[in-house]
């Protein structure tokens, strides 16, 4: 990405035809669909990229099982045919995640389960399935999943999963080694897709920069411009050096999720049409592998008739979500930090508890985080928190465009629905190109050039998540040694993940990366999966992050401590280290 200096000089100078609101998943995808049709495009974000939902989610690109049960077909087909196109776009990041659904003490797997199963299967065919080679054909098993090579002619694989089936105890304990003294007598398996949600934003972020987006952070956007009664442009404020001034732009998108309703919020009660915003708490545990082993991942029975997820991730176990309702505040910060509360992580546990014959307390946690989803009310006070999680788009009476609600999987289709909004006005001839254009580009693990210093594991995850951008970071591994250390390197160190202090100066450098935070919580995800490592009170961790930054940054060594300092009250804040 360009440099925020450079980034801030563009939008202070320039007149957009689009202004984003919102560096979330949706507003980079507006972003990317509307710089793809030839609109000139300003993105503004007032916190860091993700830092809001979008960084806070299951990690899954996935249709949504649990949503059958209210009969929302609609929504799970147009999840699943989105989760297929993501896995197309994006095969390092959107990756074939089989999951397991155990059955125990002599019984078989629930029949109604399976006819669900049977729905989810059906609904996830289109015209790849039909063209899939017969006797002889190619087809490689990724997972398990079936991926077929270019079906369609338009230069990128297709990826299709295999249909559900029936797995023997001894395979599911293969997949879930966790319930291994359970004795599981069979189970379905079945197929879904994970992702690195933050690194999903940034990489929808640099393909629409690469289209001529302009992209900033650390923007607060605290007014819209009016000529005539309609938007043009937006008043930001820089959160770093308190200048205001102008984003000049002839058409706004307001991309903010669950703070939807907090930009002119008398104009958006005024619209009779206007849905109402009902932001919902989802809370998460991480695990280290060796306290829940997953090969695959699980769906677990939990309280009150709910199941939630136990799930491989970043060599941990991620287990969630919770699903409750947050109570209204008048305090218009009351989102900035969501914490996960006693009661929710109880939930968890008690879960996972009872599933895997585990006896975990809120003390081993690797870590915990929480955030807000913008779901959609009905008027209707007999449903539950969940109400909907279908996109909604409205226009207010200053012409400024709101999407909110939906979901990650859904991400590319909710900007196509807005940025169709400004076609259809304007009249233009400009149809969505984000389905048949490529997100990054993969790297196969042993392309990679090998550095000194830089442990084996951290070759795989460095491919995973930067695809041909891996081999920038390890040549930023190369300027000094000590940049191809891991980021958690202490003998006191409850996990030892390969992270990189390479990674921390790429983000500050290439990503505008401006707090020890973004570099812990979003570029890399230690903040949630080695959170008592680098969050401890000594702030060792934090002082070398905060050191691997200053040279980008341009940080004294004073700097350096207050920025190492500051994180430690972002991570108590955000609740990262739980018990």
């Amino acid at each position: 990405m360009i440099t925020r200096s450079a980034a801030l000089a563009a939008l202070a100078a320039e007149t957009f035809d689009v202004v984003v609101i919102g560096g979330g998943i949706t507003g980079a995808g507006v972003a990317l669909d509307a710089a793809t049709r030839g609109y000139s495009v300003a993105l503004v974000e007032r916190g860091d990229y993700a830092s809001g939902t979008s960084s806070r989610s299951s990690k899954l690109v996935h249709g949504g099982l649990r949503y059958l049960q209210n009969f929302d077909l609609g929504l799970v087909r147009e999840a699943l045919l989105e989760r297929q196109i993501n896995v197309k776009l994006a095969p390092h990041l959107v990756k074939p995640l089989p999951l397991v659904v155990a059955a125990f003490d002599g019984q078989r797997p629930d029949r109604l389960t399976g006819v669900g199963l049977n729905l989810y299967d059906v609904m996830s065919v289109d015209k790849l399935r039909s063209r899939r080679p017969g006797r002889g054909g190619v087809r490689e098993e990724q997972h398990g999943a079936l991926a077929v090579a270019d079906t369609d002619a338009d230069g990128l694989a297709d990826w299709a999963p295999d249909r559900h089936r029936i797995i023997s105890g001894e395979e599911v304990c293969e997949r879930l080694p966790a319930l291994a003294g359970r004795n599981p007598t069979s189970g379905y398996l079945f197929y879904d897709c994970q992702t690195d949600d933050v690194r999903l934003v940034l990489t929808v972020l640099q393909e629409a920069e690469r289209f001529g987006a302009v992209c900033c952070n650390g923007l607060e956007v605290t007014d819209l411009l009016d000529a005539d009664g309609r938007s043009s442009g937006v008043r930001v404020t820089d959160v770093m050096s308190g200048d205001t001034f102008g984003v000049q732009a002839r058409n706004v998108v307001n991309a903010t999720g669950v703070w939807a309703d907090r930009l002119r919020p008398e104009e958006l009660h005024d619209e009779a049409e206007v849905p109402v915003i009902k932001p919902s708490r989802g809370t998460h545990i991480v695990l280290r592998h060796d306290q829940v082993p997953l090969v695959s991942g699980a769906i677990v029975p939990a309280g009150g008739g709910r199941t939630i997820f136990a799930l491989p991730w970043l060599g941990g176990t991620l287990i969630g979500t919770t699903d409750n309702e947050v109570e209204a505040s008048a305090d218009p910060h009351a989102l900035d930090h969501v914490a996960p509360q006693p009661e929710d992580i109880a939930y968890l546990l008690d879960a996972t508890n009872a599933y895997f014959g585990t006896a975990l307390a809120a003390s081993d946690l690797a870590g915990a985080f929480a955030g807000v989803r913008p779901l959609i009310s009905t008027g209707d006070p007999k449903k539950s928190v969940d109400i909907s999680r279908k996109a909604e788009l409205y226009e207010t009476s200053s012409g400024m465009i709101t999407i909110t609600g939906g979901k990650l999987t859904t991400w590319r289709r909710m900007a196509k629905l807005a940025v169709d909004r400004l076609v259809e006005r304007e009249a233009r001839d400009a149809p969505c190109r984000t389905h048949e254009i490529p997100l990054g580009q993969a790297v196969a693990v042993e392309d990679l050039a090998r550095v000194e210093g830089v442990p084996d594991a951290a070759y795989a995850q460095l491919a995973g998540r930067y695809g041909h951008l891996a081999h920038e970071v390890l040549r930023i591994a190369q300027e000094r040694g000590e940049l191809a250390q891991p980021v958690v390197d202490s003998d006191r160190a409850h996990t030892r993940p390969p992270d990189l202090l390479a990674e921390v100066a790429y983000a500050a450098r290439h990503e505008q990366a401006r707090t020890v935070g973004d570099a812990l919580l979003r570029r890399t995800r230690l903040g949630l999966t080695a959170a008592r490592d680098v969050a401890a009170p000594d702030g060792l961790a934090a002082r070398r992050v905060a050191g691997a930054m200053a040279p980008e940054l341009g940080w004294d060594r004073a700097r350096v401590e207050v920025e190492a300092e500051a994180f430690l009250r972002e991570a108590a804040l955000e609740g990262v280290v739980a018990g």
